[in-house]
């Protein structure tokens, strides 16, 4: 048993930030498994849960002297797994749904060149575009249109009023049909 294993997080997050590697396996110990579980509850795959909580302490150790917690270390790890499994879910279930919607759309009215190099790059225009949308209007997005919760289900997740969660679908529908709009041209003759 190592000493580190005695220290508080805030210690082990100050050890880091000197670059302690001793300090990050310690952190990586405490959390990792239990990061793996809850990214697993949510993504419904070992593997890709795995490399979610890969890829936050990897973020970790590569942001450790930037690092800011303004509230507790176990509070950031939980966040910013369930940042990169939302980043992930856009990637991957919306930009699929919204590209298929959207291309049934343009293939039905107008003709594609290559309509597989174009359904890949309105994939990740789309992606993009979603990843873009602020924070919290990006997880009420994801929550409502990929989770398919009701407005009220996400209320009670995020702590807000069913109508601040109907406002924000709507608002990040807007700035995505905007976007999208200006950039369709591009993909049709």
């Amino acid at each position: 048993m190592s000493v580190y294993s005695k220290y508080a997080d805030h210690i082990l997050v100050n050890l880091l930030k000197e670059d302690d590697q001793l300090a990050y396996t310690e952190i990586f110990e405490r959390y990792s498994r239990v990061l793996v579980n809850h990214a697993y509850r949510m993504l419904g795959n070992q593997d890709e849960a795995n490399d979610a909580v890969q890829e936050v302490f990897l973020s970790i150790w590569n942001k450790r002297y930037e690092l800011i917690l303004t509230g507790s270390l176990s509070s950031y790890l939980y966040k910013a797994t369930k940042n990169r499994i939302l980043n992930h879910i856009a990637h991957e279930k919306v930009v699929s749904r919204y590209a298929d919607s959207i291309s049934n759309f343009i293939e039905n009215d107008y003709v594609f060149a290559d309509s597989n190099l174009r359904e890949k790059e309105l994939e990740a225009i789309i992606a993009k575009e979603v990843a873009l949308l602020p924070e919290k209007m990006r997880e009420v997005f994801l929550l409502r249109k990929v989770e398919e919760l009701s407005y009220d289900e996400i209320a009670l997740q995020l702590n807000i009023t069913d109508k601040t969660a109907k406002q924000q679908v709507y608002n990040s529908l807007k700035i995505l049909r905007e976007k999208l709009k200006s950039l369709l041209g591009v993909f049709i003759w």
